[in-house]
């Protein structure tokens, strides 16, 4: 015997899983905010984000409160440098040790004194 209740419920499921797939992508593209309201009141919208200002004001201290670098592989004074606020003269006069051209992951260098 062949039992036709099983293709029936196939035929049923299928729709409903594609429904929700649709519905889980739809609530993840909204929830991610790519997809926005984009009306003209600009307050309403950015009113919690910080402003450029406050940005570069967060980012200078934590330059200014770090006093060491962990070197990561790939890394160059240079790079270094712009990322710390510092220059590669300063690094190298704080790191007398230090070889520009051969730096170790994970080695540490002064940033500061």
């Amino acid at each position: 015997m062949h039992d036709h209740g099983r293709p029936r419920f196939a035929r049923l499921l299928a729709p409903l899983a594609l429904i929700a797939i649709a519905v889980v992508v739809v609530a993840m593209v909204l929830g991610s905010g790519v997809v926005g309201d984009d009306s003209d009141d600009k307050s309403a919208s950015t009113g919690d984000l910080p402003t450029a200002t406050e940005r570069t004001t967060t980012a200078e201290r934590k330059q200014i409160r770090r006093a060491t670098y962990t070197i990561k592989a790939g890394d160059t004074l240079g790079a270094i440098a712009a990322e710390t606020g510092t220059t590669v003269e300063q690094l190298l006069e704080l790191n007398p040790e230090l070889d520009a051209e051969a730096l170790v992951a994970g080695q540490k260098i002064k940033l500061r004194e």
